[in-house]
């Protein structure tokens, strides 16, 4: 057959694809936030989600662009239908819209539970309507977490488990009709567990972590409040094993943008590369707290203060956190938003911020030395959410920025910034740093050299570990002050002297 070419589409922000028998070309246009379907025999281009009144782009997203899709399951045999999620459901679409749209889940939106299916063959190039399909379920307002199944024949959806538990690596076996998958809480190992594809009688069959049982764990639980945005919000709450209301405990908050989700995470306790373990730290008698954030469009900081602050309070009205005792550390984006608030607050006794964003202004003319990209998107339409350049809005840049209202700071700050950071450069946590010891400020700056933007190397991730420990128990705990702060150590004595 000759080949032949032909244009379909312009100026779309968005990835194309061929379905499984190459009858339709599909893609989701983000500027129109809609999925569209080309009939290559008809030569014809169909908006597939003009029928439909829900949204099929993250709705809750705060970033000055265009939302992501939520995604697609796929399609069916020979073509039939294309299966797309909105937040909660599964929505099959005729590609000839011939056919009005069908919500094959149906319960997800109004009991907030997120389905998504479950593609058990790894070889599968459509979905078959005449089996039922697996679902994974996420309940957004408890974090339970499940399997549902759903017959395509006849809509029937059944709940197969739900639980106070994260679900994950869901694998089926080959020619059996057994399933694997772990199942996790904070105080549970991600161990294996089998089950058939009714998900009944599900039995464990590893246990990767016996030596838990020895150690205090802690709890985690849900916390709500309200912004001062009057914004509903909620985040996690982790409590020492042992736990006395009517003692106060010291806290550390942690952060970066949304977190609750993540109720049912386990942290094993070791080195991470940027961020307190939340387990070490509960498990030595610490309260942490890590609240979600939602932004305004052109204030970051100020959104991160609204949305943390009253946390904070409440939890403090509540009688059993050391109000005069309380730290924060955030890494990258947490890291920014970190020194952000200790130029807007007090409340803080202690400080961790690993690569921080310090001048907005200097950063935003820098490169992602690992990518080679301009940073300005960083700023303008990304994660920074300015919405503008810096000649549109120079103040935004200036107001964003810790570095020009570091002579407000009061609170005690360690900066982690590796000298190889592909992502911020370096330069910024050497400018915090600079205007700190300018103001005559208490900072500790360290740089693991050669590294990127966190610590790799298990050696420098524990390192950093101890260092960050020893920085929040002198200031949070009262213990002695460690060598390395007090005197420092000489660059020629580095990877020698610890000073611990």
């Amino acid at each position: 057959t000759a080949r032949s070419k032909k244009q379909i589409a312009t100026a779309v922000k968005g990835n194309a694809s061929l379905s499984p028998k190459a009858n339709y070309v599909y893609w989701f246009s983000m500027a129109d936030t809609a999925w569209f379907s080309y009939a290559v025999a008809t030569d014809k281009t169909l908006k597939l989600t003009q029928r439909t009144k829900v949204k099929f782009a993250d709705e809750e997203d705060d970033h000055p662009d265009y939302p992501s899709p939520y995604g697609a399951a796929g399609w069916t045999a020979d073509d039939q239908l294309f299966i797309a999620y909105d937040r909660y459901d599964l929505w099959a679409f005729d590609p000839t819209n011939n056919k009005a749209p069908v919500n094959l889940t149906k319960v997800g939106r109004q009991e907030k539970i997120v389905f998504r299916y479950v593609k058990l063959d790894t070889e599968e190039r459509f979905i078959d309507p005449s089996k039922e399909l697996l679902l994974t379920a996420f309940n957004e307002t408890t974090k339970a977490s499940g399997y549902y199944k759903l017959s395509m024949k006849d809509g029937k959806l059944t709940k197969l488990l739900m639980d106070n538990y994260r679900f994950g690596g869901t694998v089926k076996a080959k020619l059996g009709n057994q399933i694997i998958f772990t199942r996790e809480s904070f105080r549970e190992f991600p161990d294996v567990w089998t089950a058939d594809l009714n998900l009944s009688a599900p039995k464990r069959i590893s246990d990767a972590n016996p030596q838990m049982k020895n150690y205090l764990w802690g709890n985690v639980e849900l916390v709500n409040w309200t912004s001062l945005d009057n914004i509903p919000l909620t985040g996690l709450l982790y409590k020492p094993e042992n736990f006395d209301p009517k003692k106060k405990y010291p806290m550390i908050v942690y952060f970066y943008e949304r977190e609750s989700d993540n109720l049912h995470g386990h942290i094993t306790p070791n080195p991470l590369r940027s961020a307190i373990n939340r387990t070490t730290y509960v498990s030595d008698g610490y309260v942490v707290f890590v609240p979600d954030i939602i932004y305004k469009i052109g204030f970051p900081g100020e959104s991160a203060h609204n949305c943390i602050m009253p946390g904070i309070t409440q939890l403090i009205s509540k009688g059993f956190i050391d109000e005069k005792n309380i730290g924060i550390q955030g890494h990258s984006w947490g890291g920014y938003q970190t020194a952000y608030l200790i130029t807007r607050t007090d409340m803080f006794k202690a400080a961790e911020a690993g690569a921080p964003v310090a001048n907005m202004i200097s950063a935003y003319g820098g490169i992602r030395w690992e990518s080679g990209l301009s940073r300005m998107f960083q700023y303008e339409k990304s994660q920074t959410r300015l919405g503008g350049s810096l000649w549109e809005k120079p103040m935004l840049y200036i107001e964003n920025s810790p570095i020009f209202f570091a002579d407000k700071i009061k609170t005690p700050l360690l900066l982690l910034h590796n000298d190889a950071d592909g992502a911020v450069p370096w330069y910024q946590g050497i400018e915090m740093y600079m205007a700190m010891r300018r103001l005559d400020k208490p900072v500790w700056m360290l740089n693991y050299n050669g590294e990127p933007h966190w610590p790799v190397k298990r050696e420098n991730r524990m390192d950093f570990q101890i260092r960050m420990k020893q920085f929040f128990d002198h200031y949070l705990k009262g213990t002695d002050m460690a060598p390395w702060m007090k005197d420092g150590v000489p660059a020629i004595e580095k990877g020698i002297t610890k000073g611990y």
